[in-house]
């Protein structure tokens, strides 16, 4: 496709930029000039200084190449004891595929060092119903507890000590615990860095002025609060591809910071979430009032009706919606973070949901009476008041 539109497509690695002479040097030995450079170097799974990470059986997941690897060594290794160290979404969601489209054939346990799995999307009271729905599933998730090192057997890992003194059987160790942006390159060139990668403007441009980088490896800086963040995301790495491209073509238009808004889903289960959980929100010095409010994916007297819940989550000083987190049995009703992201964006008030009404139809939502951001925002105002 690219090449069928004019672009050159190069499979080499990058040895070296020369920005005073504006040239890229490949290691096949070729020379591109430029007059504009982009930098999407992305970034790289973390894995934490534990002893034994380098036992073979200890896996990341970041691309087609790792997703081979762990395909092979599963069948290859014969292995049926799996643990996973981190309850993100990207642990989540292997864990859960594994016991989905194998059932019964692996003991799967996930470890996560705060009190909760999906910690950075959800609080305690959302991640309870996510928790109890993947025990249910055969899921031994274990919170609050510190993998201490990995232990091997001729070279091979086949055991996860923890904090508490026990130590779990396994036959593989997977460790999503975060990822690091690739900024060796542009450190190389000389940009200016920040806090969380390659420092960049609103237009997505560097130290450099021909310079513009976006996506993993640049700093970015969270709509709310305006302050560095590191946004690893797929949403605003296209965001600031095409910013870069319409800022090349003559267009001014800015970056507006993220929300980190997501989702994940497990089994039958879909998790998204937006902006601040109260716990984070917290630690940015808000004082916050929320509601959780139950729903439904369609009228309760129609067949197939499916549960779902919503929390809000508002700063009591303005008013204004700052974070959202939503637990569906159905995908769609998951769709719904996006209004949420919406009036976020908006900078919506609890006065200002109280009036928002939904598109209903009896087969595609609840009723008018029961839109749910509606509710919160009720429920919201009726908190304040109580203050």
């Amino acid at each position: 496709m690219l090449e069928g539109a004019g672009i050159n497509v190069v499979r080499e690695e990058v040895t070296r930029v020369d920005s005073a002479n504006k040239s890229v040097f490949v290691s096949g030995g070729e020379e591109f000039k430029y007059d504009k450079l982009y930098l999407a170097t992305g970034s790289s799974s973390f894995i934490p200084p534990i002893e034994g990470n380098d036992l073979e059986g200890v896996m990341t997941l970041r691309g087609l190449p790792d997703a081979e690897k762990i395909k092979t060594y599963i069948t290859g290794k014969d292995a049926k004891n799996i643990a996973f160290i981190g309850a993100g979404f990207i642990s989540m969601e292997i864990a859960s595929l594994l016991a989905e489209t194998s059932p019964g054939s692996f003991n799967i346990t996930v470890i996560e060092l705060m009190d909760r799995p999906l910690p950075l999307m959800l609080d305690k009271d959302m991640s309870g119903f996510v928790r109890e729905y993947l025990e249910e599933k055969g899921l031994n998730i274990l919170t609050g507890v510190k993998v201490e090192k990995l232990s091997g057997d001729d070279g091979r890992v086949s055991g996860v000590v923890l904090s508490s003194g026990e130590t779990l059987d396994t036959d593989m160790v997977f460790m999503n615990v975060g990822v690091r942006p690739n900024i060796g390159l542009a450190r190389d060139i000389g940009l200016e860095m920040g806090q969380f990668g390659i420092k960049v403007n609103t237009f997505q441009e560097t130290s450099d002025p021909d310079i513009l980088a976006g996506g993993d490896c640049v700093e970015k800086f969270n709509f709310i609060t305006k302050k560095p963040t590191p946004g690893q995301l797929r949403g605003p790495a296209v965001v600031q591809g095409r910013l870069a491209a319409k800022r090349l073509a003559g267009f001014d238009i800015e970056f507006p910071g993220v929300l980190d808004a997501g989702g994940c889903k497990m089994f039958d289960m879909t998790i998204t979430a937006t902006g601040f959980t109260e716990e984070n929100a917290a630690k940015e010095g808000f004082e916050t009032v929320s509601a959780v409010v139950d729903s439904r994916s369609k009228h309760g007297m129609i067949p197939g009706m499916k549960p779902w819940k919503i929390k809000l989550v508002f700063d009591r000083k303005t008013e204004k919606l700052i974070g959202g987190q939503i637990v569906s049995h159905s995908i769609a009703p998951a769709r719904e973070i996006d209004a949420v992201t919406a009036f976020i964006l908006g900078g919506k008030t609890i006065p200002e949901l109280t009036t928002f009404t939904s598109a209903c139809n009896p087969d595609i939502s609840s009723e008018p009476s029961m839109e749910p951001i509606t509710i919160a925002a009720e429920q919201a105002l009726q908190k304040l008041k109580k203050q």
